[in-house]
């Protein structure tokens, strides 16, 4: 695999600008293109037998390979090992794989667009984009045969981003009737994975859930003889050139510079890094264009192996290359994206890294100015000083279940009932407005800061970006753990449920002292946001969670434990904050010999994490 070291910092000028990978080199389809696949032997079998008809057939279902396409689902993603190299972990996101789920979403998008029309539809159209993993050539080629299989029309967007995909359905002239996304976000180069986008946004989790026991179906009876077939070319359309243009008229319109309408970022220096993902168009198509200066951005080329660092805003590695350029080169802003750019970060003008809670309370504080006394949605994860900055600001905190479809879809079901909620957003950088179809964009997003650092320059202020979030307070103490599920896959999930379960049980029995179940926490919003036993929630339970606020007798209520079922991997997360330095370790003490050795849920977990930053207040 391709390296470089991180000391070596690539730079790119406005004018010098790097090409996507050609198109022909990486999309070229065949007739009858086949893939060889050799299925395991069958392990069970399942005749049944039609009751209705006098027509008898066998229908072979095979549990075990059924199961390998139902556990590629994570929540409304699909995520899998599309190619060799990774220790433990075979491949499992397989062509055949990929082509049975691809058919099943494009007959789930017909069917549901004949119920709402109520007659027989055709020629209904899907687009498919991906970022730049060296398995997204092969894959594209079954997701086109699926497609055409269930009788869709099928354009192909090549590079792209996921907020595009979804876009792609609404942008005229293009206007497609669905969309899908090939990513695995910020997983490494041998993961892959599809999103689904319809009209309405974002595939919820039992949708595509829907879609993959159909799959599974399929793909267990293709086990003999299985093959990607694709007689005609998807059409190819650029899409992305559009999608930038629309960027740059948002910015432009809503600066409306009085001197340079066309070009409102003239003499601001902005350093983006792509991580080699989808990201870098936003350099030369958006901000070049309007006038911006670029040079110092990096690692802009799409590159599949990730050679650089982990396209991650999160990632402590991206952070740092992104705020020593930012130092280096003066500049006004730094961004980060993730892989598919549907998460972002930034650095402000003095190399402060903005994610996270500080990014929250950037976007929030500037949602907060153009619609006062809105309602903010994030996950549970959040701190209770952003919950201050909120109110401070007149706003509204509501606090609800990790996942970033939970706190978008937590949003519209808000806006349904009456109550105005303009942002919903995640801690690792998922961000949906409501002005932008309740979509996570990861460039909006940047977009929405960007036009604010234009609008404080107007306005006579040099202080930067960053000064909006001068008064949010730091947790002293904040930690993430982790707990594997000692189980064989297939019962992972219900030994997980069983432990959160239990926890749930334990603090509400006062088991743990200054320990209470926070159903809401400082949220207004009446129902319990962040208690999964809560009727009236935005959608149905995908992970199961909870959070406990913390007491003691010398500090109060100085922090919060959140446990909740991981949807990617058969672990659970422990998320601690304290307003006391030093307490997360105590919590970790009690929430080990007062719930999991006490109930022997150490007997289905593996608490060698918690255990070692107990003693030791060291995690890993």
């Amino acid at each position: 695999m391709a390296s470089t070291s991180t000391s070596s910092i690539s730079l790119q000028t406005s004018a010098q600008k790097p090409s996507f990978p050609s198109n022909s080199a990486t999309t070229t389809f065949h007739t009858n293109l086949t893939f060889p696949y050799n299925p395991l032997p069958f392990t069970k079998f399942l005749c049944v037998r039609s009751s209705s008809t006098s027509k008898y057939y066998n229908e072979v279902v095979v549990d075990e390979e059924m199961d390998r396409i139902r556990r590629l689902q994570n929540g409304s993603d699909i995520r899998g090992v599309a190619l060799e190299g990774e220790k433990g972990r075979s491949v499992d996101l397989t062509p055949p794989a990929v082509e049975a789920i691809a058919e099943s979403f494009g007959e789930w998008v017909i069917n549901g667009l004949e119920k709402e029309r109520g007659q027989p539809v055709e020629n209904v159209k899907v687009s498919l984009g991906r970022d730049p993993r060296i398995s997204g050539a092969s894959l594209s080629v079954a997701v086109f045969s699926g497609l055409a299989r269930a009788g869709c029309l099928v354009f192909d967007m090549g590079l792209a981003t996921t907020p595009a995909c979804f876009m792609s359905t609404i942008l005229p002239p293009f206007s497609y009737d669905a969309s899908i996304m090939m990513t695995a976000s910020h997983l490494p180069y041998t993961r892959n994975g599809l999103k689904f986008f319809t009209k309405r946004g974002g595939l919820t989790s039992p949708e595509v859930e829907e879609i993959c026991d159909r799959a599974a179906r399929k793909y267990a009876n293709r086990l003999a003889k299985v093959s990607s077939v694709l007689r005609v070319p998807p059409s190819r359309v650029d899409f992305m050139s559009s999608y930038s243009e629309h960027l740059r008229n948002i910015i432009k319109e809503r600066v409306n510079h009085p001197l340079y309408y066309d070009t409102p970022l003239k003499g601001f220096q902005i350093v983006v890094n792509a991580g080699n993902g989808s990201g870098g168009f936003f350099t030369w198509d958006v901000l070049d264009k309007l006038g911006a200066d670029t040079f110092g951005s990096l690692h802009l080329k799409p590159d599949g192996m990730f050679p650089n660092h982990i396209p991650n805003p999160e990632d402590k590695v991206a952070m740092a290359l992104t705020r020593a350029a930012v130092l280096e080169n003066s500049a006004d802003l730094g961004i980060v994206f993730d892989t598919d750019v549907d998460r972002s970060g930034v650095v402000d003008n003095k190399g402060n890294p903005i994610n996270g809670d500080k990014l929250i309370a950037l976007i929030s504080a500037i949602v907060l100015k153009e619609h006062p006394g809105t309602t903010i949605v994030t996950d549970a994860r959040t701190s209770m000083a952003l919950t201050r900055f909120i109110t401070n600001r007149g706003g509204h905190h509501c606090l609800y279940r990790v996942g970033y479809r939970n706190v978008i879809d937590k949003g519209v079901q808000l806006n349904k009932d009456g109550i105005e909620t303009h942002l919903m957003m995640e801690t690792s950088g998922h961000g949906a407005l409501k002005e932008n179809f309740f979509l996570d964009d990861g460039a909006y997003m940047v977009v929405k800061i960007i036009i604010e650092m234009v609008r404080m320059k107007l306005a006579g202020s040099d202080e930067g970006i960053g000064s909006i979030i001068n008064d949010l307070e730091e947790p002293k103490d904040s930690v993430e753990l982790r707990m594997n599920v000692v189980s064989d896959p297939r019962y992972a999930k219900e030994k997980a449920i069983e432990a959160i379960e239990t926890f749930r049980q334990y603090v509400e029995e006062g088991r743990i002292e200054g320990w209470e179940l926070d159903t809401c926490g400082d949220c207004w919003v009446s129902e319990g946001c962040l208690a999964d036993i809560n009727e009236t929630s935005a959608a149905a339970v995908d992970a199961h969670m909870y959070r406990a606020k913390v007491s003691d007798e010398v500090h109060g209520q100085h922090g919060w434990v959140h446990i909740r079922q991981s949807i990617h991997n058969p672990n659970i997360a422990v998320n601690m904050q304290s307003s006391v330095l030093g307490c997360c370790q105590m919590m970790t003490i009690v929430l080990r010999d007062k719930f999991l050795i006490a109930s022997e849920m150490d007997r289905i977990l593996d608490i060698t994490e918690i255990d070692k930053y107990a003693k030791s207040g060291i995690v890993g």
